[in-house]
This record gives C-alpha cells, sequence and structure tokens, in this order.
C-alpha cells in the first residue's frame, strides 16, 4: 500500500519520511503514521522520501598504469538519513547522477596509479577510496553510503585471452616439472627393485646348489653303506647316468621345451658324468677349505 494523502491529511508509510511545508516553506519531518494538516493555514505534505537501502551500479571504463583498458563495476548501497531527510530532499535533484559523479571521478584518479596484477590484488582498497569519498561528500546532502562493492574487474578481451594463455603456460611448465620428478622417483624404484630381484635371485641359486651338493652327498653315503664294495666315483656315475636320462625324458614328453642336440652316445655321458662329478667335487673342497 503506498503513501496515501489528502487535503486534510496523510498516511505516511513504515521506512518513509514525509516532508512538510507551510506556504511552500520547509516546516518539520513527518515520522511513518497519519498526520493532519491544515490547509487554510498552508500546511501540506510537499513529499515522501524512502529510507530502505537503495542500490546503484555504476560501471566505469578506464586505464591502467600498464596501459590495459578495463571496465570495473561497482554497486553502491545507500540510504536517506531520517534526521537529515530535508537536505535529502531539498538539495539533489537527482542523487543517482550525483553518486555516479563521484564513484567516476575517484576511480579514474586511483585506478590509473595501479597496474592491471595490482588492481586485482587491491580492488578493496579502491572500493575503500570510493567509500571515504562519497561518505564525505553525500553525507552533507543527507545520504548514508552503507556498502560499495566492486563486483567485477574486466579486462580487454585480447588481454584476458593472453592472461588466460600465460597461466596454461605455467601450469604446463609445473605439470612437466612434476611429471619429471615422477618419472625420476619411478626409474629409482624400479632399479632398486631389480636390484633387490637379482640379489634374491642369487641367493636362491646359491641355496639350490647347496641342497642340490647337500643332497648328492646324503646319497652317496647312503648307497656306499647299503652296498657293499662301491665307491663313490662308481656311485656318482650312477647318479649323474640316471639324471641324464630323466633329463633326456622330460625334454621329450615336454611341448612347450625347447628342444636341446647334445652329444649322444655311452662315451658322452661317461664325459658329461666326469665333468659333473669334477665339478661338484670342487665345490665340496672348496666348503671344506672355507670351514
Amino acid at each position: 500500500m503506498g503513501n496515501t494523502s489528502c487535503i486534510f491529511c496523510a498516511c505516511v508509510e513504515q521506512a518513509s519520511i514525509g516532508v512538510v511545508e507551510r506556504w511552500g516553506r520547509f516546516e518539520k519531518l513527518a515520522e511513518p503514521g497519519l498526520h493532519l494538516f491544515n490547509p487554510f493555514a498552508g500546511q501540506w505534505l510537499a513529499g515522501v522520501l524512502s529510507t530502505r537501502i537503495s542500490s546503484l551500479d555504476v560501471r566505469i571504463e578506464t586505464k591502467t598504469k600498464d596501459n590495459v583498458f578495463v571496465q570495473l563495476l561497482c554497486s553502491i548501497q545507500y540510504r536517506v538519513m531520517k534526521p537529515h531527510a530535508d537536505d535529502a530532499f531539498y538539495e539533489l535533484q537527482n542523487p543517482k547522477e550525483q553518486i555516479q559523479a563521484y564513484v567516476f571521478d575517484v576511480v579514474r584518479a586511483l585506478v590509473p596509479r595501479m597496474n592491471l596484477d595490482d588492481l586485482f590484488e587491491q580492488k578493496g582498497e579502491v572500493a575503500k577510496a570510493v567509500l571515504e569519498e562519497l561518505e564525505k561528500v553525500m553525507g552533507e546532502y543527507g545520504y548514508s553510503i552503507e556498502h560499495i562493492l566492486l563486483v567485477d574487474i574486466i579486462p580487454d578481451a585480447a588481454v584476458r585471452k593472453a592472461m588466460n594463455e600465460i597461466n596454461a603456460a605455467q601450469r604446463l611448465q609445473l605439470a612437466s616439472v612434476y611429471k619429471g620428478e615422477a618419472e625420476k622417483v619411478l626409474q629409482i624404484k624400479r632399479a632398486e627393485g631389480e636390484a633387490e630381484s637379482k640379489y634374491l635371485g642369487g641367493v636362491g641359486v646359491a641355496r639350490q646348489r647347496q641342497a642340490i651338493t647337500d643332497g648328492l652327498r646324503e646319497n652317496i653315503l647312503n648307497f656306499s653303506g647299503k652296498v657293499e664294495g662301491t665307491s663313490a666315483k662308481e656311485v656318482m656315475d650312477l647318479i649323474m647316468i640316471t639324471q641324464y636320462f630323466d633329463t633326456i625324458k622330460d625334454l621329450g614328453n615336454s611341448s612347450k621345451n625347447t628342444t636341446v642336440f647334445i652329444p649322444h652316445g655311452p662315451g658322452h655321458v661317461r664325459d658329461i658324468g666326469d665333468q659333473i662329478r669334477n665339478g661338484m667335487m670342487e665345490a665340496a673342497s672348496a666348503q671344506v677349505n672355507v670351514e
């Protein structure tokens, strides 16, 4: 419901303030509620002002210190001060244009002294400077500046594109550094794993050979003890020949093994047995010397 009035009375809404005149001269302020007037004495309601917070968006185009044209969007929130509502009513015909003019003046005096990067970092300082100037000036006309927000800073399209490309290049460079570090760590870990694997493989081969040597020694001793008249050499020859034929059998039964052509015959078997036996004897002798 809006403010209603007639010749003899008027109703002022909540969050509003009325201006009462007598014979064309300011007499008093009318608070929200019903007011009676005496038109025969020249008294009447000259106007009503809202005391609610109003918002004004101002778009300013200016240039920074590094010659970049930018657009700044400022949002000014202001209201009429009740004790000075008569000043707001009589002094300013168009308060929005007045506020806009002061914002233009302050921003265009401050921003050209700042680089573009500094403007983004210190936009709060720009808003503070505009607030201080407006409070000082508009307070004399009965207006209170509640808040000033520097909503947006919009550089030229070409500048925005260049900034995005610079940012993308920096991020790609950083990603390359991290990728190189990751590959370095992987190579180190891979080398450590290979070294550990080879070490464990060597330990396994050594234990395997030790087990074979111990097994052969035990078989020779058992066979010599149970069969009288046999020497260790004869038992070793029998074991070597048995293992030789077992190996030939395994190669023939498995289709996945690679066929190996070796000299075959009784004489060659004896030679192979002598070579294996000599190797085993040398290994056992070396172990005894170490112990």
